[in-house]
């Protein structure tokens, strides 16, 4: 007798629960912003020359003598969004005892020019056979600088020494917590 009471009670609340689930309202769908397609020239040139902060990461630090000295590891942000200071590690070899230092962003220069070593020539000449007539031309291998990327520079420059920034107080994450 319990059986057939337990299987009525349980359909009429599955039918009375559908129905006033039918009758709730659902949610409108948030709008949000609407994209604009199409970008003006202005908004366009507003970015040209500007940098990425994440490639600037890893971005190599030389001196005038370009000596490298270290890679930028970190960029501080004041809460207005400006650099209040860049992290430079110095020394180490894979992060291994390598020594964090903070410097304010008017330390370094950028420069979008690779840098110029004594092993580095303007053009060099190599020698290389031809597919067609397996002669041998001698071509002038330049570097190709229409493809230069305008959201990073080629690397930083800063003065001084590595054993003067080695000097410099270490910078921990942990003092500033």
């Amino acid at each position: 007798m319990k059986t057939p009471f337990l299987a009525a009670a349980l359909l009429s609340a599955a039918i009375v629960s559908s129905s006033a689930y039918a009758q709730t309202d659902r949610p409108a769908p948030a709008t949000g912003p609407t994209a604009n397609t199409s970008t003006s020239s202005d908004q366009k040139m507003m970015l040209k020359g500007k940098w990425r902060a994440s490639k600037l990461m890893g971005l190599d630090v030389y001196n005038e003598a370009n000596e490298k000295l270290g890679d930028v590891n970190e960029l501080i942000l004041d809460k207005d969004g400006k650099v209040s200071a860049v992290v430079i590690g110095v020394g180490g070899f894979l992060g291994m005892g390598e020594h964090d230092i903070a410097v304010s962003m008017d330390k370094l220069k950028f420069k979008e020019e690779p840098v110029r070593t004594t092993s580095t020539t303007p053009a060099t000449t190599e020698r290389r056979d031809t597919p067609t007539t397996g002669a041998a031309t001698n071509t002038a291998a330049t570097r190709d600088t229409s493809n230069v990327n305008d959201w990073v520079p080629d690397h930083a420059v800063m003065s001084g020494t590595k054993e003067q920034l080695k000097a410099m107080p270490q910078f921990k994450y942990s003092d500033y917590n």
